[in-house]
């Protein structure tokens, strides 16, 4: 084989690996993250409050803090939602749970009050 055709076979090489990778990495930069939609187990990652950080250790379906990847406009089509609507969900959830322990705990002082007047 001549210098000549080895470096024509290489370049003819090294241009095909290019071509095939092109597609790879518009399909890579064409995705988005969408909250709200895995199922449990499927999550791509860690969720937002923590609890975990790794993929497939969703517990729940649909958990409000577990995300996929999905491809880039599709997420609102699935009824998903993207990170600032999942984080301000997530603090939507956290309030409603404080203001059920403050409702509990007025409830108990309000019981507690009942059963010293009644002896």
């Amino acid at each position: 084989m001549s210098n000549r055709t080895l470096i024509t076979t290489a370049a003819a090489s090294l241009m095909s690996l290019a071509m095939l990778s092109a597609p790879v990495l518009a399909q890579a930069a064409a995705k988005e993250k969408c909250f709200g939609i895995a199922k449990a187990g499927q999550n791509d990652c860690a969720n937002l409050s923590g609890s975990h950080s790794c993929a497939g250790q969703s517990k729940v379906d649909n958990g409000k803090d577990e995300w996929k990847y999905v491809a880039e406009g599709t997420c609102k089509t699935m009824n998903g939602m993207n990170m600032e609507e999942a984080k301000a969900a997530s603090m939507m959830k956290k309030d409603d749970m404080m203001k059920k322990d403050d409702m509990k705990k007025m409830d108990d002082t309000m019981k507690k009050e009942e059963m010293m007047k009644k002896g």
